[in-house]
C-alpha cells in the first residue's frame, strides 16, 4: 500500500504497483489545482475516498485499482480527474466455467498456541460466547403474543436469573401463507431449525407454535420430522389455550422459567480460541473498506485460523467478480467447485428476477467511492485474510467444519447475519465506512469503522477505528492483532460492544427464495 503521508498535506492511497487510479484520503477532500507530493494536480474537486487518475486513460483503456480491472473507460480521461461511475464500463462477471480451481492454495501458517477465551460448553459440544434463553416460533401469527411475553419475561423472570444474559424471540414472517413444497423452501426451513441451534441459546429453543400453520414444530425441533409430541416441554402451541391470551402468556412464561433455571446453573469456563466462531461481513461500504477495515479483519482472521477456530465470510455478489481469486485458493478442487456452485445458484437466482449482480451497489456505496459491484467485490474479499479456504455452507446450513469458510448469503446485512447465526456464529464483526447501527440480539456484533472520521463522530456506536491505518497511525497487523485480542475479550464477556451495550438488535430476516401463496 502507497500512502502520501503528511497528516498536513494532500493525501492518497495507491493499492498496487498497476493501479493507474489512487484514492483520496483527505477528509474534505481535495479541491481542483491541488498538487500532491509526487507532482499529480487534480483537474476536479475530489471528494475523500474517490478516485483520481495518474495518468491519461484513454477511451476504452481499463481503470485499474487492486491490480484489477475495475471498468473501462467511456471517454479520456486526463490525469488527475475525479474518476466517477459514469465514466466507467463494467466489466463482464468472471465466466464460471474456466475458473482455476485449487491452482495456488496457500502454506498452513505455523499454529498459535495458548489463546483462550471464557465461554459457556454445550452438549453437543459447541461453545457460546453468551447465555441467552432463545423462543423460536413457527409462523409470524404467534408474534405479538410472544413479544408481550418476552417482555415480561425480561422484567419479572430475568431479575432472578443472573446468569442468563438475556431473553431474545426469534421471530420471523414464514411459515404460513408460503409454498412449503416448493423446491427452494428448504432454505427458509433449515435456516429456522438451525437458528435454534445457536451455541448461544445453549444449542436449544423454546418453541411457539400457533397450531395450523404450513410450518410444524417438528420440522423446527428434529429435521424432516413433520410431527412431534405435543407433550415435549420445549413447545407451546397457542391453539391449545381454552382460556386466552393470559393462559398464552402465563404458559410461556411457566416454559421459560424451567429452561432459566436450567440456563443459570451454566458457568462459563476456559476454551481454547479454537472454539470462536466468527462471522465478518461489511455494510454501509466505502471505498476506505478495502483499504483499512476490511484487510486489519482479513489479518485478524489468519490469526484465529493459526488459532484452531472457525472463520465465515459471505455475501454472494460480493465475491462474485473475484471468485477466481478464491477458487484457486480453495483447499481442495471439491471446495473451489462448491464456490462455483454457490455463485451460479445466485446467478440463476437474480436472473429470475430479470437482475444481476450490478444490482448490488446502494446510492452510498457510490457516495463512499465505489464505482460498481467489481471495485466493492475486490475490497470485500479481503476480510478472508490470505488462508485456504477449507469449506463452503449454503444457506441456512450449520457448520460441521473448522477452518475458513464461504457461508453462501445474499449481501442484505440482515438476511446475511442471519444466515451465519443459522450456521453457527457466536460471534460478529462488522465493517462499515457510511455507518449503520446494525446490531444482533443472539451474537455480539464488533462493529469496526473504514475511517477514522465515522468514529469520531459516532463514538457510542463504533468498537474499533480502522481508519487509523489510512492516516499512518497504525498498520495493517496492529490492527489485526488488536482485532484478534477484542474478539477473545467480547467472547469472554470481559467487553461488552457498543451494540450490545445499547440494545441494537435488528430484526432476523430469512431468506427465502421460493413463492409465497
Amino acid at each position: 500500500m502507497n500512502l502520501i503521508q503528511h497528516a498536513d498535506s494532500p493525501r492518497y492511497i495507491q493499492l498496487n504497483a498497476l493501479d493507474n487510479v489512487v484514492v483520496v484520503v483527505n477528509d474534505q477532500g481535495v479541491p481542483a489545482g491541488t498538487q500532491f507530493d509526487n507532482g499529480l494536480v487534480t483537474l476536479d474537486n475530489v471528494p475523500q475516498s474517490h478516485k483520481v487518475n495518474l495518468v491519461d486513460i484513454a477511451e476504452g483503456e481499463p481503470v485499474i485499482r487492486y491490480g484489477h480491472t475495475i471498468g473501462y473507460a467511456l471517454q479520456a480521461i486526463p490525469r488527475g480527474s475525479w474518476v466517477r461511475e459514469d465514466q466507467l464500463r463494467m466489466p463482464t462477471a468472471p465466466p464460471l466455467d474456466s475458473l482455476p480451481l485449487s491452482t495456488d492454495v496457500p502454506e498452513k501458517a505455523e499454529p498459535l498456541e495458548g489463546f483462550t477465551f471464557e465461554g459457556y460448553r454445550n452438549a453437543d459440544g459447541t461453545v457460546g460466547t453468551r447465555n441467552i434463553l432463545g423462543i423460536t416460533t413457527t409462523v409470524q401469527c404467534v408474534t405479538g403474543v410472544l413479544d408481550h411475553a418476552v417482555k415480561r419475561i425480561r422484567d419479572e423472570l430475568l431479575p432472578k436469573y443472573p446468569n442468563v444474559d438475556d431473553v431474545v424471540a426469534l421471530t420471523h414472517s414464514y411459515g404460513c401463507g408460503v409454498a412449503i413444497t416448493a423446491k427452494d423452501a428448504y432454505i427458509p426451513i433449515r435456516t429456522v431449525r438451525n437458528l435454534a441451534r445457536n451455541p448461544n441459546l445453549g444449542g436449544e429453543a423454546l418453541v411457539i407454535s400457533l397450531g395450523c400453520e404450513k410450518l410444524q414444530p417438528g420440522q423446527v425441533m428434529h429435521e424432516n420430522d413433520s410431527s412431534v409430541d405435543l407433550d415435549d416441554p420445549w413447545l407451546y402451541r397457542l391453539q391449545d389455550s381454552s382460556h386466552g391470551f393470559v393462559e398464552m402468556i402465563e404458559q410461556i412464561m411457566d416454559m421459560a422459567e424451567t429452561r432459566l433455571k436450567k440456563l443459570d446453573q451454566r458457568r462459563r469456563e476456559t476454551v481454547p480460541a479454537s472454539e470462536l466462531i466468527l462471522g465478518m461481513q461489511c455494510g454501509g461500504s466505502d471505498a476506505f473498506s478495502g483499504i483499512t477495515a476490511n484487510p486489519a479483519l482479513g489479518y485478524a482472521s489468519d490469526l484465529l485460523l493459526r488459532a484452531g477456530a472457525t472463520v465465515m465470510f459471505s455475501e454472494v455478489t460480493e465475491v462474485r467478480d473475484a471468485i477466481y481469486l478464491l477458487t484457486s485458493r480453495a483447499e481442495t478442487i471439491e471446495v473451489a467447485q462448491e464456490l462455483v456452485r454457490e455463485m451460479d445458484w445466485y446467478d440463476r437466482y437474480l436472473a429470475k428476477g430479470e437482475a444481476d449482480r450490478s444490482a448490488n451497489t446502494t446510492p452510498g456505496n457510490k457516495k463512499g467511492g465505489l464505482s460498481n459491484i467489481v471495485e466493492k467485490s475486490l475490497g470485500s474479499i479481503v476480510k478472508s485474510g490470505r488462508s485456504a479456504i477449507n469449506g463452503v455452507l449454503g444457506p441456512g446450513e450449520r457448520f460441521t467444519r473448522k477452518g475458513l469458510i464461504f457461508c453462501a448469503t445474499p449481501a442484505s446485512d440482515f438476511v446475511c447475519g442471519t444466515l451465519q447465526l443459522a450456521a453457527g456464529m457466536n460471534l460478529h464483526v462488522f465493517t462499515t465506512g457510511r455507518g449503520t447501527p446494525y446490531g444482533l440480539a443472539m451474537a455480539p456484533v464488533v462493529k469496526v469503522s473504514t475511517r477514522t472520521e465515522l468514529s469520531q463522530r459516532w463514538p457510542d456506536l463504533i468498537d474499533i477505528d480502522a481508519g487509523r491505518i489510512a492516516t499512518g497511525r497504525a498498520s495493517i497487523e496492529d490492527l489485526g492483532w488488536e482485532l484478534f485480542h477484542y474478539y477473545l475479550d467480547v467472547a469472554s464477556g470481559k467487553k461488552k460492544t457498543c451494540a450490545e451495550a445499547l440494545r441494537l438488535h435488528n430484526d432476523i430476516t430469512l431468506f427465502n427464495p421460493a413463492p409465497i401463496t
